[in-house]
């Protein structure tokens, strides 16, 4: 039972997320791809990507059935996300068939960040706030901060004493 138990706290969740297309009138780009939001998973399973908005200007697609898994090497930066005033879902997306279409989710801010200074597409959304529980609930059980260091001089003669020639 406590296994079961566990092995909840750790399931992924399913989620669906909102990429928006935006025309331009520019003429370096026709067009503006970004993630406008996430949610629990709507849909049945199995259910495929649908328009949710259209008009002349803009396009939203909901993109279900995608996991959300945390990972405990990520513990840290799922602390660092959900303590920060704006704790976010960062979703990773690529183009496809001219389409952004998003491929991977995390909530850490370390893993979020590391994808984004690789080059990748990622955009930071607002966290759904029921999932708060469960991600603190994991960094509660797995994220131990490294104890403080206690700072070292070379000598006696380097205790924070200035130069003095």
């Amino acid at each position: 039972m406590v296994e079961q138990a566990a092995a909840s706290r750790v399931a992924p969740h399913p989620i669906a997320v909102i990429m928006e297309r935006v025309k331009l009138a520019n003429r370096w780009a026709t067009e503006r791809w970004e993630t406008k939001g996430v949610v629990r998973d709507p849909l049945p399973e199995g259910s495929g990507e649908r328009v949710i908005v259209s008009d002349e200007n803009t396009t939203q697609i909901l993109f279900p059935g995608i996991m959300l898994r945390l990972e405990r090497a990520e513990a840290e930066g799922y602390y660092l996300n959900i303590t920060s005033p704006q704790p976010k879902v960062f979703v990773l997306w690529r183009m496809r068939e001219e389409i952004a279409r998003p491929e991977i989710l995390t909530v850490s801010y370390n893993e979020g960040t590391r994808w984004a200074d690789s080059g990748e597409n990622v955009d930071g959304v607002a966290l759904p706030v029921d999932l708060l529980p469960w991600i603190a609930e994991f960094v509660a059980e797995h994220y131990r901060p490294e104890p403080k260091k206690q700072k070292r001089y070379a000598s006696n003669k380097d205790k924070g004493v200035g130069f003095r020639g």
